[in-house]
């Protein structure tokens, strides 16, 4: 799966215009946003949690075109909760971003 570095700053470019500092901020909140639903994998207590986090993550990523994220959380929300394997991927994902 390709990986688009610029993908979701280009989304957000195309929702507020060319308007540096929103970009900025709105990339910082996309950011808190995708870590706090890292931790909320990471804590999940049960498979019903575990899914909700992982559907929660992917529809935060597909909201700003981050695709390979957004394949992940599909991945871990059809997963079994707390795989090892598939947490160091998201992870990486995020890194990325």
């Amino acid at each position: 799966m390709a990986y688009d570095p610029g993908a979701i700053d280009a989304t957000l470019a195309a929702a507020v215009g060319d308007e540096p500092a929103l970009i900025a901020e709105l990339r910082g909140a996309f950011l808190e946003s995708v870590e706090r639903g890292l931790s909320a994998l990471e804590t999940a207590q049960g498979d019903e949690a575990w899914r909700a986090a992982a559907w929660r993550m992917r529809g935060l990523a597909a909201s700003f075109g981050a695709i390979r994220l957004m394949a992940i959380a599909t991945e871990a929300a059809e997963a079994m909760a707390h795989d090892p394997a598939l947490m160091r991927r998201l992870r990486r994902a995020v890194e990325r971003l």
